[in-house]
């Protein structure tokens, strides 16, 4: 097989990923192209990251990181990828499915991921699947379009299916964000200090005299590499981490360790990540995902208020799913989700909400909505914003930035205005 016989397939959130990975790895895929029906292919995904993850804890041993004696679930992002794809080379496989590589690493960690995969495309056969265009590898000629009902159109050449999948139409929203009568108290400025914060586990120091405060209404877009301690900073906020216990740290006007409780602090912020949504009941419709939000539940397990209900079905018409909400939250597509998912967390408007990675998977369509949404629950609330990811999206329009940078001693941290907003 020669070595260029490289393919992207690109498809929307609408596509069945699944059932085109099942095709590929499967024993009785299609005949794609010639010379792919013989050969045994590995996959290279977030998903197989997560499954040697669960396998090693389940097992207590090490199977992938066997050079540093690690397991992969302390490795960063770009580290378990590295791993990844040394583990599955050396497998002998036919050619290698890659899902969305690029996804959660930090620009350094992306050239150091490309270099590999480039030096692997010399003697084997790469096949990328591909959600947003611009991460389509240099190196793959070969394109295929998946359509929205999984059907294939074999396209001339790479450039011809990047011109089909650019977007024409800016997002459209029904109306301004609706208004939320859920009442906090009282909250004075700064809503979220921290002053001179070093945290460390035995010698090793992961962010060092960090100082940063968060005021209503502010949006900020949180930076830094993988293994920078951005994790650790969000885990601080929300009053997870007791390594926050004895330093100067304000939650919403409250010196942590004075009396609060984890749960004071929680009820006043809205989260969002990924993995959450796999904590969710099947069988909740798009309806209940929203109404939960008012009840912080994983589920809904009151009555909600008439006046509940009201916001709820504002807040699908808004984003246009209204027509949808009786259907389960599990027959939606993947970006429909993420918009129930991020309208949940901001539901009752809470004093501050955190974003991690929101639009991680998505494509180009659905993360020009989702990061419109964002923008304007930042002008039309007084909600403050805390944007996590290491893609600074180019229509999302943060104020300002903090950016976490790597040192011997720690990482440090500084304030940045968005010059491009």
């Amino acid at each position: 097989m020669a070595n260029n016989n490289h393919w992207a397939f690109f498809l929307s959130n609408k596509a069945d990923k699944q059932l085109l990975v099942e095709l590929l790895v499967g024993k009785d895929r299609p005949e794609l192209f010639e010379g792919f029906l013989d050969v045994t292919p590995a996959l290279f995904s977030a998903i197989a990251i997560k499954e040697l993850i669960e396998e090693e804890e389940r097992h207590e041993y090490v199977e992938v990181a066997i050079t540093d004696n690690r397991h992969l679930r302390f490795l960063s992002g770009g580290e378990q990828k590295k791993a990844l794809l040394t583990y599955l080379l050396s497998q002998k496989p036919g050619c290698i499915i890659v899902d969305n590589p690029m996804d959660n690493l930090d620009t350094l960690s992306q050239v150091a991921l490309l270099q590999q995969l480039e030096e692997v495309a010399a003697n084997l056969p790469i096949i990328q699947l591909v959600n947003r265009t611009k991460d389509c590898l240099p190196f793959i000629k070969n394109a295929i379009n998946i359509e929205d009902d999984n059907s294939w159109v074999y396209c001339d050449s790479v450039e011809a299916c990047l011109s089909q999948h650019r977007i024409n139409n800016k997002p459209v929203f029904f109306g301004s964000i609706p208004s939320s009568d859920y009442q906090y108290g009282l909250i004075n400025d700064p809503m979220i200090e921290l002053k001179n914060i070093t945290v460390q586990y035995e010698e090793n120091v992961i962010v060092n005299s960090i100082c940063w405060q968060i005021n209503q209404g502010e949006f900020w877009h949180l930076i830094g590499p993988n293994g920078a301690g951005k994790t650790t900073l969000l885990s601080l906020i929300t009053g997870d981490n007791p390594k926050g216990y004895g330093q100067d740290l304000t939650l919403f006007g409250k010196r942590k360790g004075t009396g609060e409780s984890v749960w004071s602090i929680k009820e006043k912020i809205g989260y969002f990540t990924a993995s959450m949504i796999e904590l969710f009941s099947r069988y909740s419709s798009v309806e209940q995902m929203v109404i939960s939000g008012f009840f912080d539940s994983i589920g809904l397990y009151a009555k909600p208020s008439g006046r509940q209900l009201k916001l709820a079905h504002a807040w699908l018409s808004l984003i246009g799913l209204w027509h949808l909400k009786q259907i389960s939250f599990y027959k939606l597509s993947l970006g429909q989700q993420r918009l129930i998912m991020i309208v949940r967390a901001m539901v009752k408007h809470p004093p501050l909400l955190i974003l991690d990675e929101p639009t991680v998977g998505l494509d180009d369509d659905n993360v020009a909505i989702v990061t419109a949404l964002i923008n304007k629950m930042a002008v039309e609330s007084n909600t403050a914003i805390l944007y996590v990811s290491h893609r600074a999206e180019e229509e999302l329009t943060p104020t300002f930035i903090f950016e976490l940078t790597p040192g011997k001693s720690g990482s440090s941290g500084s304030v940045l205005l968005n010059i491009l907003k």
